[in-house]
Parts: structure tokens; C-alpha cells; sequence
């Protein structure tokens, strides 16, 4: 059976999203690289769904898994991460 690889916002509200699932099962369009270093391209992409979750997934692996974060769970990372909650990652 062939799996349809939803493309647009529409498509994918009538799907079953879930964590971890192919991220290449949310498509191709509307990844988005929030920031990139000198890294040779090895970055998170994100993809903000039709639902208002926010799909992530690793750049180097377009078909490996897709992490689902709702509004308020990457609200409340962004803004530890800006008030140096994550520093601990960087040492």
C-alpha cells in the first residue's frame, strides 16, 4: 500500500500526527532552518502544522523521526533557553 506524503497544511489535518513519527510523512514544503551556524548544514529544521503544533526534525535525516511540540511546550523552551536555562548544553 502506498503512503500519501501530504504536502500542504490541509493534508496534514486530516492525518495522525504523532511524535516520532517519518518526519518525510509531513512533506516536503514549510521546513524552515530557524538558525544556522557554521556546521556544514547540520541543523534542526522546523515546521510550524496545521494544528499550531510545531514539528522538528534533523536536517541531515529529512526521513528520520519528527519531534511534535504544542505552542506551549517550544514557548517555554525558547524562552529558558533566552534566559539561560540551557547553558548546561554548551559546556
Amino acid at each position: 500500500m502506498d503512503r500519501i506524503k501530504p504536502q500542504s497544511r490541509k493534508q496534514q489535518s486530516h492525518m495522525r500526527v504523532y511524535n516520532g513519527m517519518p518526519a518525510r510523512d509531513l512533506g516536503s514544503e514549510g521546513w524552515h532552518k530557524p538558525w544556522s551556524g557554521g556546521n556544514g548544514g547540520n541543523c534542526l529544521e522546523a515546521m510550524k502544522l496545521a494544528d499550531g503544533r510545531i514539528a522538528v526534525r534533523q536536517s541531515t535525516d529529512p526521513d528520520g523521526p519528527a519531534l511534535i511540540y504544542t505552542p506551549d511546550e517550544m514557548n517555554a523552551f525558547i524562552e529558558g533557553a533566552k534566559a539561560g536555562e540551557a547553558d548546561f548544553l554548551l559546556s
